[in-house]
């Protein structure tokens, strides 16, 4: 029979999902003097609420807490209930047993998304999260969060200008001459809208934080940590709880626009001398406040509309490989910020009339709020991780897997599969170049269920390092990408620049221990350093040679 361990964790966490409200007793006659006191009491409280705009704020904002309270509340007990039933029913086959689970987590989904609609605000990008999590969670999660990554709910232009002054401490018409209405893009944080400025005539995109998320985002990540907190418990073999916490650390500091302006201006200096390579655009910042930001207008198409591309005549391995580039130049490369949130709606494609640093396009990045500092000795150690990956040498994977992230000998294959996005047999086995197909994908999802992969998943994912997380995640966000570009040359290129940025950093590690040395012993340890990182280099050289003989770049 299944699920015998589930049904005693539930047991022994002894959970009541749903409480009937008890009887109450009538209520006694009251004398004319309590309905006296009483009437009093409405008509002084109504009258608060009309003419006292701190009393009636403070009332509004008791109802709203209240109400997003109890959707997330409401939520929580459908989604256990409906878990509860179906894992600690016993069942005739394993057949039987999947259906009506794969049942469960579409209906569990569906209610939560409901309720992340409904609440909006965080909880929009908390189900985005879910949304790019394919290597964790059942499509049936996946697959129904995605409608949130264009559904985000708008702030009226009138809440925007009151927070704007109160903000600024300037006349919202002083200093634009014009705004559009509506907004060129909505996400779960911000909206940005194309303004003028008054002063210069200048176009201009302008970010506004959603006023109401200073209300209530104390209130709303309280709520999401009780939540998983409360799964962990009773579904101690689903914790969650390090994606509560990873929310927790990250998002105010991405509500902190100034801080957004700092990282975009530091990156777009940085990467002034990497524009061959890279081709990529930042927005200049003109003007940050705490939650309002005045970019450089810079617009451009989505980098998964292939129509846009082609009808533009840009090459979409060379997108793929200036993607390449920029990210890996961000992870590997000392004293660089990674930026961790890298999904389509922060990149756009723009096209140019003429040819610049090689290229007829620009990357724009967008959304520079979420910045991760990477320990240099882990961008080492990562880069000896990806070289003994793609020379299939297990042994030092396994050295340099524990100390990234402390993974065990029996966690490894578990976590080569994470960090490259491919099955368990092509992660081990030296192929994560080669294409992934949708049967790989399926057979991913099908071992985490049958297998049960998905607990020792879920049970890694909860004690490895949050920058090996953010790390996890741009490497998702960004295979997703140069994936949906449906690069022409594959995955080859994509892994041989991976390679040129790890045999790098490898060679100035080893260059600063080889200054240790002396006479022959140094000689000898620099024409080894050499050898080996020419030839890992050599090997991008020779490739793009051999493309451009037969003209596919």
């Amino acid at each position: 029979m299944f699920n015998r361990t589930i049904s005693q964790n539930l047991k022994k966490n002894g959970i009541s999902w749903v409480r009937r409200l008890s009887s109450q007793p009538k209520a006694k006659s009251r004398s004319f003097r309590g309905h006296k006191v009483g009437f009093v009491v409405v008509g002084v409280t109504g009258g608060l609420y009309f003419a006292n705009d701190s009393f009636r704020n403070g009332v509004n904002h008791l109802v709203l807490t209240g109400e997003r309270v109890g959707v997330v509340t409401l939520a929580t007990m459908k989604c256990f209930k409906y878990y509860s039933t179906v894992l600690t029913k016993n069942f005739d086959s394993k057949e039987e047993y999947y259906k009506e689970l794969d049942e469960t987590h579409k209906r569990a989904a569906l209610v939560t998304l409901d309720a992340l609609r409904t609440n909006g605000g965080i909880y929009i990008k908390l189900g985005q999260h879910v949304s790019a999590m394919t290597y964790l969670l059942p499509k049936e999660w996946t697959e129904t969060m995605i409608p949130l990554q264009d559904e985000c709910p708008k702030s009226s232009l009138t809440d925007i200008k009151a927070m704007f002054e109160k903000d600024t401490g300037e006349k919202f018409d002083e200093v634009f001459s014009s705004i559009d209405e509506e907004p060129i893009g909505v996400a779960s944080l911000a909206q940005v809208h194309i303004g003028t400025l008054r002063n210069s005539e200048e176009k201009v995109a302008i970010k506004f934080q959603h006023p109401s998320l200073q209300e209530f985002v104390p209130l709303d990540i309280l709520l999401t940590k009780t939540v998983f907190d409360l799964m962990a418990k009773v579904f101690p073999d689903y914790s969650l709880t390090w994606l509560s916490d990873e929310l927790q650390s990250s998002i105010y500091v991405e509500l902190d626009f100034q801080n957004e302006a700092k990282n975009a201006i530091k990156t777009a200096e940085y990467f002034k001398k990497f524009q061959k390579q890279t081709a990529l655009r930042i927005p200049k910042v003109i003007e940050a406040h705490k939650r309002v930001l005045i970019l450089e207008y810079v617009p451009g198409g989505r980098l998964d509309d292939l129509k846009f591309i082609d009808s533009h005549n840009i090459s979409r391995s060379e997108v793929s490989s200036c993607l390449s580039h920029t990210f890996n130049n961000m992870i590997f490369t000392p004293d660089v910020s990674l930026h961790c949130d890298p999904h389509g709606g922060n990149l756009a494609i723009r096209p140019l009339d003429h040819k610049k640093n090689g290229h007829n396009f620009e990357i724009v990045l967008y959304d520079h709020g979420l910045y991760r500092d990477i320990p240099l000795q882990m961008k080492r150690d990562y880069a000896h991780f990806w070289l003994a990956m793609l020379d299939n040498d297990t042994t030092k994977m396994k050295v340099y897997a524990k100390r990234v992230a402390g993974i065990t000998d029996k966690q490894f294959p578990l976590f080569a599969a994470a960090i490259t996005g491919r099955d368990i047999d092509h992660a081990l086995s030296g192929k994560v170049h080669t294409q992934r197909e949708d049967s790989e994908i399926d057979r991913m999802h099908q071992a985490l269920l049958s297998e049960g992969l998905v607990y020792d998943l879920m049970g890694l994912l909860s004690h490895i390092p949050r920058i090996v997380l953010l790390i996890l995640k741009t490497n998702d966000l960004t295979r997703f990408l140069d994936e949906a570009l449906q690069n022409p040359l594959g995955l080859q290129r994509t892994f041989l620049i991976l390679a040129s940025y790890c045999a790098k950093t490898v060679y100035y590690e080893q260059k600063e221990d080889s200054q240790k040395l002396r006479g022959l012993s140094w000689l000898r340890s620099t024409i080894s350093l050499n050898f080996a990182y020419y030839k890992r280099v050599s090997q991008l050289w020779i490739y793009d040679l051999l493309v451009l003989v037969r003209g596919h770049i």
